[in-house]
């Protein structure tokens, strides 16, 4: 098969001109601008630096990229195992939780006994922790109990980690706090999902429900609702035993519970009167 330049000298006169313009086009593909690695020849220190300052620009894509290529470049350097974590945080301020648990599980795993694992439980948990659901949320006064709670159980799994092997950490007060916080979320799911089943008559599921927030979140408030939501299902059953017996604890514990005048019904968020 003839060659290209052979080709183009046969189509018309100073087809050897044309074919080296060609061929040179051809070879030059792969120094055009987009395909030049700006940080080729940069050592560690730089690349490091580099990131830093984007990533406190707010440039989280720019800063991911010179870490990852720093870790690959360097996987043997002082700054490897740092960059590891940085962009776990960098995703984690970019709001990519996935990513930036998955950069935590990674460091966790290769670097156990690292002095700065205990931030990467720290890390994983507030990737997964969820405090709020902003603006819209609070406009629209949806109950945080009604989300998915599986991202709340992995929060409070991580920072339970880090609390039971680093009590001495400067993270451990904060993720101590947040996991007060995360009992009672979990146990008004609970109490949310029994609060559902009231609603349609299925007062054993009820009961069952509010049961597990009472047993596995001992002393949270939403054991409150959840004692409450225990004698109207008794009572609705027939069992008053039961029903007596759980009233003595709420109004022991809950002398003065809102339940007692206003009940299970709760003010409905303006979305649901449309």
């Amino acid at each position: 098969m003839p060659s290209l330049a052979a080709f183009l000298r046969r189509l018309a006169p100073g087809g050897a001109f044309l074919a080296l313009l060609v061929a040179l086009l051809i070879g030059g593909c792969g120094l055009l601008p987009d395909q030049i690695d700006e940080t080729a020849g940069w050592s560690a220190n730089r690349l490091y630096s580099e990131a830093k300052e984007a990533m406190n620009d707010g440039g989280y894509d720019k800063a991911i990229k010179y870490f990852e290529k720093l870790e690959a470049r360097y996987p043997y350097g002082r700054y490897a195992q740092q960059a590891q974590l940085e962009v776990a945080y960098a995703y984690y301020r970019q709001g990519e939780a996935a990513s930036a648990i998955a950069a935590c599980d990674r460091f966790i795993r290769l670097h156990p006994n690292h002095p700065n694992v205990d931030y990467a439980y720290y890390l994983k948990g507030l990737a997964n922790f969820n405090e709020d659901l902003g603006f819209l949320g609070y406009v629209s006064m949806q109950d945080l109990t009604e989300r998915d709670p599986k991202a709340a159980r992995e929060s409070f799994d991580a920072f339970k980690v880090l609390v039971s092997k680093f009590p001495e950490s400067k993270y451990t007060p904060d993720a101590t706090a947040r996991m007060k916080y995360l009992v009672n979320a979990l146990a008004s799911h609970e109490v949310h999902v029994a609060r559902y089943y009231m609603k349609r008559g299925a007062y054993v599921a009820a009961i069952n429900r509010a049961q597990t927030a009472v047993k596995t979140y001992a002393d949270a408030p939403a054991n409150e609702e959840a004692l409450f939501v225990m004698v109207k299902a008794y009572d609705s059953l027939g069992m008053n035993d039961l029903r007596d017996d759980t009233e003595r604890v709420m109004r022991k514990n809950f002398p003065n519970s809102e339940y007692y005048v206003r009940g299970l019904n709760r003010p409905e968020p303006w979305w649901k009167l449309w």
